[in-house]
């Protein structure tokens, strides 16, 4: 079974694809659509009504000699939670990308969390190649220009139409394929119905099966000339075999695919070249290719590193989502690592030190379920009756020795950038809603929970995230609260003064007399410039006595490395100047902390005590703000407006295009097309039509900036008036940016501390 997820840009078509694959592999007799809110894996109320892709959705498919568990993933930044779990448990991924937009803001965001859990292996697939404007030569040019890959390999190359009079007038559309690597020829007929034929081995015969004057007959020759010179770059053997043809022009058209794929799939599994198809997932044009590339060329579990599997290969399982559901309980989905997990199996929880039992087991059909006796090695299902597992949590079999109690890498909650308070509407539902509360930041890691000065903030990726918590608390856990004014959520560093002698003892009451005094001697400075934070911990770096990184403290083994952990994540979870999470921190334990005799409550109270002593000595520190990465598209005649309302609003321009193939806008020129094969532009028609550009005012530029999120919470509204309804919108996260001191009083002013 190959574990492959579908990931991309949102309105890039992945839930389209999902439901044409579906349909192609005869798991549906008809496809659904995203307008109809009919597909199968966007099952949620939300998902319909909105039309997009809010948690992601498992489902089994059978092609031919193939099992894929297919992983339809949101493209909503708001909702990166649900990428990252599912990068940490498939083994490929197919790449969406709009033919007509190119790599967008989200691709490079999704392909930053397949590349942060080793997913090597990876196949693009151009969609939308039927709309006006939809370009190969463009959307292929900006996986180098975005530094997606410096060798993307088109494996395909489209056909708009067998009439050779649509290229000529600029006509959209995609009625053919031809397959570089089995050299056949795809036809798709007006009701969307395919047929395949192998091409002939001459020119001469090729020539033959299109109408004259067909410009696509004449590239063919080209077009897998420059495939198979670029595939044989990555193996010595091919090229040997290219190099004993004989000296004629269509000499390559005679390599046979038994001897091509083999090459292709080892160039594809070390990840030295980016597999690259095309077609139209909304009428079924390439999906079959799809399906068979992501066979021949995706990694399975056999091909990851993994334990040696026999009959007695240890239980090793992940959790990678929780989910609560009002008939079964809470749902763990997982995926086995080693050995073979059964409904009899006793499970150890190595995060939590935690036993846990199995009610039962199932495999996902979307919102279907099928109770099963036992998932294999490799194989992704839900267990029904875990109690005390999360998201990232490992579980082994309960009698496994000692020594292999080890916890698998853990999954990375993407930082909260945007909060808001939870009012319960009396004082009896405080309960019911903290309670709803804490069930979903359970059932979603990216949703972080505090209180301050008595109130319930809720933390999330975004407006839109916060809007669907607010729904789901209101329709799953059915709780009586109000949503406050949403705000933006900042941090606070390190300020600049030195504690006095003994801050790092800590000195407690414990009632009934008994006091207590523990030294926990913490080594701590402020990150430098050139450091970067670690995401586990909301960009601080924690490391252990060896400098090692330190796990999430719900992750980490029990111990005294556990509890200290657990203290330093409360005492940063809250600034005493600010109540703001602290960030930017470097703190190491030491190898004495980590032998000081104290109960676990007494060692967690000391670790959050004295760093909350440091935190109150070294003052308050610097305010950072969390910035957003931003595109705008509008039409020339708005464009001075709305960089104006940017820049005014603290935002700085970081270029202008007319697409979405500017160069990488962090940092680092394109990688170079030299010795890539780029197709043509008339190679898709409808790319070289200037019609729009007979009057500026119809021409749509693209303003790529920089900007603080508070000034952009409101911003659909605002480009709307800006650009008369015409302008549409993007946004990333683009980390957090320290604030000047003017800046500094505002914020505070804001939150309450001036």
């Amino acid at each position: 079974m190959r574990n492959m997820a579908l990931v991309a840009h949102i309105d890039s078509g992945k839930t389209t694809l999902t439901e044409s694959i579906l349909y192609t592999s005869s798991y549906l007799t008809a496809s659904g659509t995203v307008d109809t809110g009919s597909t199968t894996t966007d099952f949620l109320p939300v998902e319909r009504e909105r039309g997009i892709t809010v948690q992601s959705a498992s489902i089994p498919v059978q092609w031919k000699d193939w099992t894929f568990n297919l992983i339809d993933t949101p493209g909503h930044a708001d909702f990166g939670m649900e990428v990252e779990s599912a990068s940490r448990v498939v083994d490929g991924a197919v790449v969406l990308i709009d033919s007509v937009e190119g790599v967008e803001a989200q691709t490079k965001g999704v392909w930053t969390q397949l590349n942060r859990y080793d997913v090597a292996s990876k196949l693009v697939f151009l969609n939308k190649m039927d709309r006006p404007g939809a370009s190969f030569n463009a959307a292929l040019s900006s996986i180098l220009s975005n530094r997606l890959h410096p060798q993307p390999l088109p494996l395909i190359i489209p056909i708009a139409s067998f009439d050779a009079s649509a290229y000529r007038q600029a006509e959209p559309g995609i009625h053919g394929l031809v397959d570089l690597v089995k050299w056949e020829l795809w036809r798709w007929d007006d009701e969307n119905k395919a047929s395949v034929e192998a091409l002939p081995r001459t020119l001469e015969g090729v020539v033959n099966l299109f109408e004259a004057n067909h410009p696509i007959p004449s590239h063919l020759v080209t077009a897998r000339t420059q495939f198979l010179d670029n595939l044989s770059m990555h193996s010595e053997e091919l090229m040997e075999t290219l190099l004993g043809l004989p000296s004629v022009p269509d000499a390559y058209l005679g390599v046979k695919s038994a001897q091509i794929l083999p090459h292709l799939r080892q160039a594809s599994l070390s990840n030295t070249i980016l597999p690259v198809l095309c077609g139209s997932a909304i009428r079924h044009i390439g999906t079959e290719l799809v399906l068979d590339y992501a066979g021949e060329l995706l990694a399975s579990p056999l091909d990851i590193p993994h334990d040696s599997q026999n009959s007695n290969a240890p239980l090793r399982v992940l959790a990678w989502k929780v989910v609560w559901d009002s008939r079964k309980g809470w749902m763990t989905f997982v995926r086995v690592y080693s050995g073979k997990l059964t409904r009899q199996s006793k499970l150890l929880n190595t995060n939590r030190n935690q036993k846990e039992a199995i009610s039962k087991l199932m495999l996902l059909y979307a919102s279907d379920f099928q109770e099963v006796d036992h998932l294999p090695f490799g194989a992704v299902g839900v267990i029904i009756g875990l109690k005390h597992t999360r998201t990232g949590d490992t579980l082994i079999s309960a009698n496994a020795p000692t020594s292999g109690r080890s916890v698998m890498r853990d999954i990375t909650p993407p930082p909260t950038v945007i909060a808001s308070s939870v009012i319960p509407q009396s004082h009896a539902d405080f309960g019911p809603v903290q309670n709803a509360l804490e069930s979903l930041a359970r059932t979603d890691p990216s949703v972080r929970l505090d209180m301050q000065e008595g109130q319930l903030l809720v933390h999330g990726l975004g407006a839109l995230h916060l809007e669907i918590v607010e729904g789901r608390l209101r329709n799953e856990w059915n709780v009586n609260f109000e949503f406050g004014k949403r705000r933006v959520s900042y941090r606070e560093s390190l300020g600049p003064g030195e504690p006095a002698p003994g801050w790092d003892t800590w000195n407690a009451d414990m009632g009934g007399g008994k006091r207590v005094s523990v030294a926990v001697p913490l080594l701590v400075r402020p990150l430098e410039s050139s450091e970067k934070g670690d995401p586990v911990w909301d960009g601080n770096r924690i490391l252990d006595p060896r400098g090692r990184p330190v796990p999430a403290s719900e992750s980490v083994p029990t111990g005294p490395l556990a509890y200290i952990a657990q203290g330093i994540a409360s005492a940063l979870s809250s600034s005493p100047h600010s109540s703001l999470a602290m960030t930017h921190i470097c703190i190491q334990i030491p190898k004495e902390a980590l032998s000081i005799q104290a109960t676990p409550a007494v060692l967690t109270g000391a670790a959050a005590g004295v760093l909350r002593q440091l935190f109150r000595a070294a003052g308050p520190g610097p305010i950072n703000e969390p910035y957003i990465r931003l595109k705008a598209n509008v039409l020339e005649s708005h464009l001075g407006k709305v960089i104006r309302d940017l820049t005014e609003h603290g935002g700085e321009i970081l270029e202008l295009g007319t697409g979405s193939t500017a160069a990488d806008d962090e940092g680092g020129a394109a990688y170079s097309a030299e010795g890539i094969y780029l197709p043509p532009i008339w190679l898709t028609p409808s790319a070289t039509d200037n019609s729009l550009r007979s009057s500026s005012s119809k021409i749509r530029r693209a303003i790529y900036g920089l900007a603080p999120l508070s000034q952009f919470l409101d911003y659909s509204q605002r480009l709307r008036a800006l650009s008369e309804g015409h302008g549409t919108f993007e946004i990333m996260t683009a980390g957090f940016k320290e604030v000047s001191d003017p800046r500094r009083v505002e914020i505070l002013r804001e939150i309450g501390k001036l």
